[in-house]
């Protein structure tokens, strides 16, 4: 059951958390130049450390999303950049995709994650159809998981129940969207990326159990 108050609670903290803009920053600019640096994972630390690592992708997202403006490429970026995969050709694939091209249809915390499951748990082998069922199952599990935790995938409901009272719809004119940063819309909606690659990282680190 999604706990509105909790999440509203969350939203309210974001509007007023103190973002070191400059370190955030300087971290984007260091991915940019040098790329998602590759790691060899250990299953044993990854689960002994899952806490840690979901709370620390969740922060980084939201912190993404403050500087880069964009919750699907915040999303996938803390996912990818924990876990060592993938590159920012992707990154900069998914600059459409916040509400879906701004259409107001998934929300980018939803298709960040979704792309970062996709890259971890899917192959370059168009035939290794376990590989493929074994993501539509973690994709599924994402997707419960995400509209149990915020009530939904969409943004207009979203903003509505969650972050505004009402859909602000900020891509659909410049007032619109000066209307947006003026309710510190990038801060609030931050949770919603936050949350996004929080599902996704717990699902990648449970796998291995």
């Amino acid at each position: 059951m999604t706990d509105h108050a909790a999440l509203k609670k969350k939203v309210e903290e974001l509007a007023e958390r103190v973002w070191d803009g400059s370190a955030i920053e300087a971290r984007v600019k260091k991915l940019s130049t040098e790329g998602i640096p590759k790691k060899k994972l250990s299953s044993k630390e990854l689960l002994a450390d899952k806490q840690q690592i979901i709370d620390r992708v969740q922060r980084r997202a939201e912190e993404y999303n403050f500087i880069a403006r964009n919750c699907a490429r915040s999303s996938a970026l803390a996912v990818m950049e924990e876990f060592g995969f993938g590159n920012l050709e992707i990154i900069k694939a998914l600059t459409p995709f916040p509400g879906f091209g701004g259409t107001g249809w998934m929300c980018g915390g939803v298709t960040g994650g979704l792309i970062a499951l996709g890259l971890y748990f899917g192959r370059d082998d168009l035939l290794d159809f376990e590989a493929a069922g074994a993501t539509f199952m973690a994709a599924r599990k994402f997707m419960t998981r995400f509209e149990g935790t915020v009530g939904a995938v969409l943004c207009p409901k979203i903003q509505e129940e969650v972050v505004f009272g009402r859909y602000m719809d900020p891509g659909a004119s410049l007032e619109n969207m000066e209307a947006f940063i003026k309710a510190k819309g990038i801060e609030k909606c931050s949770l919603l990326p936050g949350i996004g690659a929080r599902l996704a990282a717990e699902i990648i680190v449970e796998s291995l159990e």
